[in-house]
């Protein structure tokens, strides 16, 4: 039975640019288990996000400046570095806040921005750049109405993004916390989607 006054279609302000997205603890993709995502980009033609709670092991903000010939090394300040997803692991991305721009950078969501030049790493190695940010190693992707039909199938849920869960130092809790954003315990969440 369709329900009057809903769209068959998603408008313009349906999508999530700028949201969160939390994976449910039946996510059947291992590589997005107990993940949150920054989405970057949403639109009709797909949608691009950061995991923002991967933390690379074995490589720091430091190391990689030096691999990357950029100076100072030691930096004067350090961001923490994430797995930003199975797509391009080889490309890197600041998400950061939108207080510092270079050419290039996409302003997106409520304060944030995405930058993906060497500018911003050697702007933050010599003690400026923005004020919070984070260095993600590859992206996740979606195809056109591929996350709608992963949310309609109880895969995701979603929140607006903001700083204290994108730059979350605890990047082990920061799934908890997002799920406490919209008071949700893990333990209440089931993986089946609900029909009425």
């Amino acid at each position: 039975m369709a329900r009057k006054g809903k769209a068959a279609k998603r408008g313009a302000g349906d999508y999530l640019t700028g949201h969160l997205l939390i994976a449910m603890p039946g996510m059947g993709d291992p590589r997005f288990a107990h993940s949150v995502v920054c989405l970057c980009n949403h639109s009709a033609e797909g949608a691009m996000g950061l995991i923002v709670n991967r933390p690379i092991e074995g490589l720091g903000f430091d190391k990689l400046l030096k691999q990357l010939g950029l100076k100072p090394v030691p930096s004067q300040r350090q961001i923490r570095l994430v797995s930003g997803g199975p797509v391009e692991a080889g490309r890197g991305f600041v998400l950061h806040t939108d207080d510092w721009s270079a050419d290039g950078s996409l302003a997106f969501g409520p304060g944030l921005a995405l930058t993906a030049s060497v500018d911003i790493l050697s702007a933050i190695a010599s003690g400026g750049g923005p004020r919070q940010g984070l260095l993600a190693l590859g992206y996740a992707g979606w195809a056109a109405g591929q996350l709608e039909e992963e949310i309609q199938r109880n895969s995701w849920l979603s929140v607006p993004a903001d700083e204290a869960l994108l730059f979350h130092e605890k990047a082990s809790t920061a799934w908890q916390a997002a799920l406490a954003k919209l008071k949700v315990h893990p333990a209440w969440l089931s993986s089946a989607a609900g029909h009425a």
